[in-house]
């Protein structure tokens, strides 16, 4: 694929490991080998609302919903599990946002990506915790207030308007 990057940013690890990170929008991941897909998001909706998540690795900072694809497993449903997991809530719809590719300057770890989903979700119930035990919170909040939570500078800006976007045309296509 020919596509430029939205956002390109580099990052410099604590074990000194520089990696590049290119963002790039996408309507379908089929492009993208599902071997090399190691980790998804969720920016996912209840109602207005987005969920984000407190990890007890990190107390007092958010982020969205997410984790790793266990081995084997899809995409699509490490994104349906990691909901349920973290939030105990049922995936509606989800659609693609994007993916970043993660190289390592170095060469030793290989190429990877990681996708971000638009979801739809609802609860099934109260959030009582998560089974792996590393999520402590989960909040509901106004996606325009996202920086209060997480901030990744303008590529977070990229993902929250294209989630807003998608809401948007998800919604017109559903009202009742």
């Amino acid at each position: 694929m020919d596509k430029k990057p939205l956002h390109v940013s580099d990052y410099l690890a604590k074990d000194g490991t520089k990696y590049v990170f290119e963002y790039f929008e996408a309507d379908s991941f089929a492009h993208l080998p599902h071997n090399e897909c190691s980790q998804i998001l969720g920016i996912a909706f209840h109602g207005d609302k987005i969920i984000v998540v407190n990890n007890i690795e990190h107390p007092g900072k958010y982020t969205l919903i997410g984790g790793g694809v266990d081995g084997g497993e899809n995409p699509d449903d490490s994104l349906v599990r990691e909901i349920q997991e973290e939030s105990n809530m049922n995936v509606l719809h989800f659609q693609p946002i994007g993916y970043q590719s993660v190289v390592d300057t170095t060469g030793v770890v290989a190429p990877y990506y990681q996708l971000r989903y638009f979801c739809v979700v609802e609860p099934y119930g109260p959030f009582v915790s998560d089974p792996a035990g590393d999520v402590t919170e989960v909040l509901e909040i106004d996606p325009r207030d996202y920086r209060k939570y997480f901030d990744w500078g303008e590529k977070s800006d990229l993902i929250i308007n294209r989630a807003l976007k998608l809401k948007e045309i998800y919604d017109s296509r559903n009202r009742r």
